[in-house]
Formats: structure tokens, C-alpha cells, sequence
């Protein structure tokens, strides 16, 4: 299998774990966000919904 390799420096590894890393801390931070504007947005929809709902009620 020559398509897999696996270096005896195991300091090979180092470049590799730290992409990992970085991209594993910017996609927590990504969701983080979504997570945060969604919540927004629903707060907004409420409020809309409710004034929508009192003009209907009379």
C-alpha cells in the first residue's frame, strides 16, 4: 500500500495536528456564531409574531 504513509519522525505529525486544531477552534467559533444570529432572529420573529397577534385580538 504505497498510497499510505506513515513518517518514522514522529515530529511530521506536529503541522498536521496544529491545521487540525486551528480548524476545529474556527469551526466551534463559526457555530458559536450561527447559533448566536439564529437566536436573534428568532427573538425578532417573536416579537413580530406577538405585535401581529395583538392587532388581530381585538
Amino acid at each position: 500500500m504505497e498510497f499510505l504513509y506513515f513518517p518514522e519522525d514522529k515530529s511530521e505529525y506536529f503541522p498536521a495536528v496544529i491545521t487540525l486544531l486551528i480548524f476545529i477552534v474556527l469551526a466551534a467559533v463559526a457555530m458559536i456564531f450561527i447559533i448566536k444570529a439564529s437566536q436573534k432572529e428568532e427573538k425578532k420573529t417573536d416579537q413580530i409574531y406577538q405585535e401581529e397577534k395583538q392587532n388581530h385580538d381585538y
